[in-house]
């Protein structure tokens, strides 16, 4: 199970938190209300992290893809992995917070299918082989 938490104050929730992975990547979102949706992935704006337009769609999918109503500051730590899987890493963790703020929407985001754990990892090397399943060339004599 994920890692969450609500921050609450006095006046309210703050902040949700929630940790999204995918691959050896491993992505810390907290999503606070905002008068408009901003992204910060690692201390950068959205579109200088993921330079392509599909990174971006990707990244920002749960929040469109759903109609949710608010609108959020989206703040992520990122590290590991490859750029792809940061991604995908980041979209789960904002939607498993979508869902910490609003129960409501988790059979709209799971319908999308960004609540699932892409559980994919590469293959160990084993012993005797090259790689994980590539063997030497076999020769006769």
């Amino acid at each position: 199970m994920a890692t969450t938490t609500k921050s609450e104050t006095a006046k309210g929730p703050r902040y949700i938190e929630a940790v999204g992975r995918r691959k050896a990547a491993s992505a810390r979102v907290r999503i606070t209300p905002n008068a408009s949706t901003t992204y910060l992935v690692n201390d950068r704006e959205l579109a200088e992290y993921f330079p392509t337009r599909e990174l971006q769609a990707t990244v920002t999918n749960a929040i469109a893809l759903s109609k949710v109503p608010e609108k959020y500051k989206v703040t992520v730590l990122v590290s590991g992995g490859g750029i792809v899987s940061q991604a995908e890493s980041i979209r789960l963790g904002i939607s498993r917070a979508l869902v910490l703020n609003d129960e409501n929407m988790r059979v709209a985001i799971k319908k999308l299918g960004f609540l699932k754990r892409d559980a994919r990892v590469k293959e160990r090397k084993k012993f005797g082989l090259k790689k994980a399943r590539k063997s030497p060339q076999w020769s006769k004599r």
